[in-house]
């Protein structure tokens, strides 16, 4: 029987795409892991690689569409002996009706789909129905040759398909055990469903928006899937964390002239420290020294990291990525300087593979470059905090009793009130300054 290939959600954020350029055409041969088309995502353009072997039968999305749905069909592929006379025309669809907590069916038979989706051990993955084994061509034919029983492996492939290697690495008359979970009956998800908070109130229509402005000049600008992801992230982030926010300055005299120094020392190196290098050190730090701030939200717990996984937040065109800095505290600045210069730059390329730009428990957004004094930052979440940073600035303070000009750096720290209470947000904020007013202990 034919095999769908659907498109595939390549970040948790993903809900539809743009099926960029196909790598294949009709009637070619593929073996899995070779990359079949360019799939440009919320956040970047990815490879999509094939799970099985076969024959492209009939691509059914041309390169260059946008919105393409995760779970669509987006091409199929036939195994030996099939002709693309096999392929059955496309049923339509009726509009299914919304549910809480709805999730879209996975397809019988088929591969890509959204990644969280049910795979090996998954409850609903491996539910049997009737005494169906869902495995890749290959694989049964593999599967024959070894005398293995199909039904006695556990599928690694997505929804818990069996594919090659699953086979390769199982003995005659062996059985994989599922996890215990896949056990669990789904009605346990029903309480969780009833537990959902209630819908926040919309915003004005697009009707009553385009009815109050009929009669201005106007221009509409169309919003692609980074914009639209953005929008759905921040007004998530706003109307479920709780901010408090905390704010202090910072005197860089002494990291403005500690930088100059060592900048002259990298200079044969091709080294060139920003302010934002020291900015990331020392917030690492600083989660090192209050390791209960070193945390996100999970939903009904929190989780506490060990390493310093900082975010940084990187203006593109439409948009912004936050790529993170894994084991920030553990890096030497020019480490860091090089590292979040590549990302950076492949940021702006849309070039960044998810787990570069997913995780984290603290980010940093800079604004310090524009001009900018202050402002508040909108955490990321499931971070527990983020820290916005404006620019350093001549500022009269008095020390010793006497008024001096120093170069003063205002910080605001957006805190979530469910991870970090008052008092530990302001030995956190306090542990950063007293990095950047004393650079030299970074090194240490």
């Amino acid at each position: 029987m034919p095999t769908e290939i659907l498109m595939p959600a390549l970040s948790p954020t993903m809900e539809e795409g743009t099926l960029a350029k196909w790598l294949v055409k009709e009637g070619d041969e593929v073996k899995s892991g070779d990359v079949i088309a360019e799939i440009e995502t919320d956040k970047a353009t990815m490879e999509f690689e094939a799970v099985d072997e076969g024959r492209i039968g009939k691509i059914l999305i041309a390169e260059g569409t946008s919105a393409v749905k995760v779970n669509t069909a987006i091409a199929v592929l036939l195994e030996d002996g099939e002709e693309a006379g096999d392929i059955s025309a496309p049923k339509a669809k009726e509009e299914p009706k919304p549910k809480a907590d709805a999730e879209p069916e996975p397809a019988e038979k088929g591969y890509g789909g959204p990644i969280g989706a049910p795979v090996a051990g998954d409850a609903k993955a491996d539910a049997p129905k009737g005494d169906r084994v869902f495995a890749s061509p290959l694989a049964r034919r593999i599967a024959k040759d070894k005398g293995l029983d199909l039904s006695q492996i556990q599928g690694s492939g997505p929804r818990g398909r069996i594919v090659k290697a699953d086979v390769e690495n199982a003995k005659a008359g062996e059985a994989k055990p599922a996890a215990a979970a896949a056990a669990q009956p789904e009605a346990k998800a029903a309480p969780a469903a009833a537990a959902a908070p209630a819908q926040a109130p919309k915003g004005l229509s697009t009707d009553a928006v385009l009815k109050m402005y009929a009669d201005r000049e106007t221009e509409e600008v169309a919003l692609d899937g980074m914009r639209r992801t953005i929008a759905a992230r921040l007004s998530e982030a706003k109307q479920t964390i709780p901010h408090f926010y905390l704010r202090r300055s910072a005197k860089l005299d002494a990291l403005m002239e500690f930088r100059a120094t060592l900048n002259k020392q990298l200079e044969g190196r091709g080294v060139k420290l920003s302010v934002n290098d020291f900015i990331i050190k020392a917030s690492a730090l600083a989660l090192q020294q209050v390791p209960d701030a070193n945390a996100v939200w999970a939903g009904d717990r929190i989780l506490k990291l060990k390493p310093s996984d900082v975010a940084v937040a990187v203006a593109i065109e439409g948009g912004l990525f936050t790529p993170v800095l894994k084991d920030a505290h553990q890096k030497t600045l020019s480490a860091l300087s090089a590292q979040m210069k590549d990302l950076a730059a492949r940021a702006k390329s849309k070039k960044l593979a998810p787990h570069e730009y997913q995780g984290g428990s603290f980010a940093i957004s800079n604004l310090g470059m524009f001009g900018i004094e202050n402002f508040d930052a909108v955490i990321n979440p499931p971070h527990g905090a983020i820290l916005a940073v404006g620019a350093g600035i001549p500022t009269p303070v008095v020390e010793k009793g006497e008024v001096v000009v120093r170069n003063v750096m205002s910080m605001t720290l957006s805190v979530d009130h469910r991870v970090i209470d008052g008092a530990m947000g302001a030995q956190l904020l306090e542990a950063i300054v007293a990095h950047l007013e004393n650079p030299m202990g970074m090194l240490a």
